[in-house]
C-alpha cells in the first residue's frame, strides 16, 4: 500500500513522441511551418496548404502528410534556429529543389490571403542561406501569388 502511494509522489516520466529527424524532407516541413507561424497566427488555410505541399512534394497520404507536418510542428518549435533548418537544405538538394522550396514557402505566405512582413523577411532569410538570387525568387513570388 506504502509503494502506490509512494508512486502518486514520483516524477512524471514523460510521454512525449521524439522529434522527427532533422533531414531534409522535415527541414522544409518546419520551414512551412515557421513562415506559416510568423505572423503570430497559424490558421486553417495554411495548415491545408502546408499538408497539400507535403503531400505533393513527398507522394504522400493525406493522413501521412498531417502526420508529418505535426512532427514539423514539433521540430519548428524545438529547433529555434532557422539557419540551422535552411542549412539542412542546403547541403542536400539541388538548386531546382531550393527554387521549389521558395515557391512552397510563397504558397503558405499567400494562403491565408494576408502578406505580413515577417513572413517576407523570414522567406527572404531562406532565399539567401539557400543561394537563389533575387531575381528568381521575385518571380517565384510572382507565380505563388498570381495561384492564390
Amino acid at each position: 500500500m506504502f509503494d502506490r502511494i509512494l508512486t502518486l509522489f514520483a516524477p512524471v516520466q514523460s510521454y512525449r513522441t521524439p522529434l522527427p529527424p532533422a533531414d531534409a524532407q522535415h527541414a522544409l516541413g518546419a520551414l512551412l511551418v515557421r513562415v506559416a507561424q510568423a505572423d503570430r497566427a497559424y490558421l486553417f488555410q495554411e495548415v491545408e496548404r502546408i499538408d497539400r505541399i507535403l503531400t505533393k512534394r513527398f507522394a504522400l497520404s493525406p493522413l501521412d502528410a498531417a502526420k508529418m507536418r505535426a512532427g514539423c510542428e514539433r521540430l519548428a518549435a524545438e529547433m529555434p534556429d532557422t539557419d540551422a533548418l535552411t542549412a539542412i537544405l542546403h547541403e542536400v538538394i539541388s538548386q531546382q529543389d531550393r527554387e521549389d522550396t521558395l515557391l512552397a514557402l510563397w504558397q503558405v505566405v499567400y494562403a491565408d490571403g494576408h502578406q505580413h512582413e515577417d513572413e517576407n523577411e523570414l522567406v527572404t532569410l531562406v532565399q539567401t542561406a539557400l543561394g537563389v538570387d533575387a531575381a528568381t525568387c521575385a518571380r517565384l513570388r510572382s507565380t505563388a501569388r498570381a495561384a492564390a
